[in-house]
């Protein structure tokens, strides 16, 4: 049996680790990327499943380019970008959505450190959609012995799980870049999750979704990894570095610098409470220091959980 034709879009470390997985299960894999020398055109020619691993600020262009190409009603659309568009406050599913109406778009996300899976580290991760067919079909194409794939029909919850969860990242390497224990880092990932519902919430996302492994399961990978690009920001910036001389030195884009400013621009207009973030935000736009922001938050109004 011939394996489904895909398409995958961005050859950074995620969308390689992606690909090699689809063509280790016998699909028929071709990656773009901008310095490649195929085409955007030829890549999505016939794909069956055309997957988007570009970083949040090439989203919105890529999308208009393939709609500008002739594709089969039944090409599924798979976002595996983490990020908000500042100008709309839209998640890259809602750009790929919004461009396509009529397609399947699935979400991809999960506490999937490329590096590891580069490694052939198990790991496990979800796809939703609200298209339970479409989800079930992409679930087959990466699923594997170390890389398992649960299905979900919560696509906003599972995408905002991945994209929230980069900010409290970078607080988290505050902490540990501060030494502060693990006492204050499990304190500070606990009311990270309640942020991250409270915001998932107010965009309609289910609670029991950020206790999954897009949620949870990607806050407990990404905070407590030096792997993760994010925790490297917070945790460089509590070792006294610049956030331009870190975002120089950084491989590849860490999402939760501007995914922080969308959201605290978000949280002001609809008066959502996001302490964390807040502070992350104002660190990062040197307004405090690693050391002030972590008081601040310690020192907020006692009150019940």
């Amino acid at each position: 049996m011939q394996g489904n034709k895909v398409a995958i879009l961005g050859a950074g470390a995620w969308g390689a680790a992606l690909a090699t997985l689809a063509a280790e299960n016998g699909h028929r894999v071709r990656v773009w990327s901008r310095q490649g020398s195929a085409t955007l055109a030829e890549v999505v020619q016939d794909a069956e499943i055309v997957l988007s691993a570009i970083s949040m600020k090439g989203v919105r262009d890529v999308a208009s380019q393939v709609h500008s190409f002739t594709l089969s009603p039944t090409t599924i659309f798979v976002t595996a970008t983490k990020g908000l568009e500042p100008q709309t406050i839209f998640t890259p599913s809602q750009i790929w959505q919004s461009t396509f109406p009529d397609h399947a778009v699935v979400v991809l996300s999960g506490p999937n450190l490329s590096k590891e899976i580069e490694q052939l580290l198990p790991a496990a991760s979800v796809v939703a959609s609200r298209d339970t067919t479409a989800a079930e079909k992409v679930q087959l194409v990466f699923s594997s012995a170390r890389f398992r794939v649960y299905t979900n029909a919560d696509p906003v919850g599972v995408e905002l799980g991945g994209t929230l969860k980069n900010v409290m990242a970078i607080a988290a390497g505050v902490c540990d870049g501060l030494h502060l224990g693990t006492n204050a880092k499990a304190a500070l990932v606990t009311r990270g999750l309640t942020e991250m519902v409270r915001i998932g919430n107010y965009w309609g996302a289910k609670t029991e979704t950020f206790y999954g492994l897009s949620g949870l399961g990607d806050l407990l990978a990404t905070c407590n990894s030096p792997l993760s690009r994010n925790y490297q920001v917070g945790y460089q910036l509590a070792s006294g570095k610049s956030l331009t001389e870190i975002l120089s030195h950084l491989p590849g884009t860490a999402e939760g610098v501007n995914t922080c400013q969308v959201l605290v621009q978000l949280a002001r207009q609809k008066n959502i409470v996001i302490p964390i973030t807040e502070q992350v935000y104002r660190l990062l736009q040197g307004d405090v220091t690693p050391k002030q922001a972590l008081e601040e938050l310690m020192l907020r109004n006692i009150k019940p959980e």
